[in-house]
Parts: C-alpha cells; structure tokens; sequence
C-alpha cells in the first residue's frame, strides 16, 4: 500500500481484541477518517437509505463528506454513540440482503472520498480489488478476549465469553453468507496481528512501520 496516494485500510478483528480502538488510533496517526458500523447506520438513518436511493444520490453527485464530517464531530462529543434525529417517515426495516447492499454501497462511496480506514462490516471483501488497499485481521487468545470484554463492558468472565461466543458466531455467518469466504481465512488479509502481551498503541505502530 502507497499512503502517499488515496488508500483504504480494512481492518477485520475478533471481539475482545482491540481492534477497533487500534482502527481509531491509526487514522489519527495517518491523518484519516476512521469508519465502522456505527458511522454506516448513522448514514443510512439520515437518507433511510436504500440501494435505490444511493442511486439517486449518486446521480446528483451527491458528496457524502459534509455529512460525515458532522457526525464525527457530534461522536467526538458524545463518546462512540452517534446521533441523528429521528425520522417519522422511516420505511420498514431493511432486510439483511438489502442491509448488506446498502453498506457495500455506502462504504464505496465515502472510499471515492478519500483515504480512510474502515473497521468490519466485511471491508476485507467489498474492497478486495482496490488497487492500493491493505487488509488486517487483528486477533487475540480466548483467555486474552474474555478478560478485556469482562473489564470493558463490566461482565463476569463468563458471561464475556458467552459473549464473545456468540459474537464470532454471528460475524462468521454472515461473512460466509455474503463474501463466500471465511473471516478467519488469512488469505483475505496482508497484514494479521495477535494482540497478546501488546497494547493498542504498539499494535498501531506495528502497522505503520509495515506500511512504511
């Protein structure tokens, strides 16, 4: 991957890894907005989006930027929690086909943007023949995963790894439904990390020396 020239890095990571503080970490050290599936619902909630109407948009060269931008500065303010208003006019719920459209859509559009870093929502896949992207899959040992989640989110060692069980479940399922491979094939990936015996900082340096 050339950083000098406009990149996407995808970031795949187990539950309990860190890897989406080490997705943040590193856009704030390459200078570059940081997306994930909170950023992507938050978009879909302000256009009630559809394959449809990223259509339309796309035909009125619509620019997802201003948006964005007014997003993450309302998540900077309100922790990782973003906010829009509520819409009364919002159509039935997506199903998972079309939800899967939509993301893959939204994603590339705010990729024509410019250089970002997207955590999950299967990046690894829908960005698999850009020309000048890399792929990371950060993992860590069970024991490692249960701990953190037990620390971070205020559960027993148990109900963490409960948790976590059920988390990996439902991501593997729907990657293999959707890109026909599995999240744990390092083949879809250039770079993969463990996150034992590492903090997120060092995990992020890590990755900007192999970037160069």
């Amino acid at each position: 991957m050339n950083k000098n020239e406009q990149f996407i890095i995808t970031i795949n990571r187990e539950l309990g890894s860190g890897g989406r503080t080490v997705g943040r970490l590193l856009a704030e050290k390459l200078g570059v907005p940081f997306y994930d599936k909170a950023l992507v619902k938050a978009l879909q909630a302000q256009y009630n989006l559809t394959v449809e109407e990223i259509e339309k948009l796309k035909g009125r060269k619509h620019s997802w930027w201003a948006d964005v931008e007014r997003i993450l500065k309302l998540d900077a303010g309100m922790g990782s929690n973003y906010y829009l208003p509520k819409k009364t006019d919002a159509p039935d719920l997506l199903t998972t086909d079309e939800m899967f459209k939509t993301e893959t859509e939204i994603l590339k559009g705010l990729a024509e943007e410019k250089s970002c870093i997207i955590a999950g929502r299967s990046g690894f896949h829908v960005f698999r023949d850009h020309p000048n992207h890399l792929s990371i899959l950060i993992q860590a040992s069970m024991d490692y995963r249960v701990a953190r989640v037990a620390r971070k989110q205020g559960m027993t060692e148990d109900e963490a790894r409960k948790t976590i069980e059920h988390v990996d479940a439902m991501r593997e399922n729907y990657v293999k439904k959707y890109t026909g491979t599995s999240r744990y094939d390092t083949r879809n990936y250039q770079l993969v990390i463990a996150a034992d015996g590492k903090t997120e900082e060092e995990i992020a340096d890590i990755i900007m020396q192999y970037i160069g």
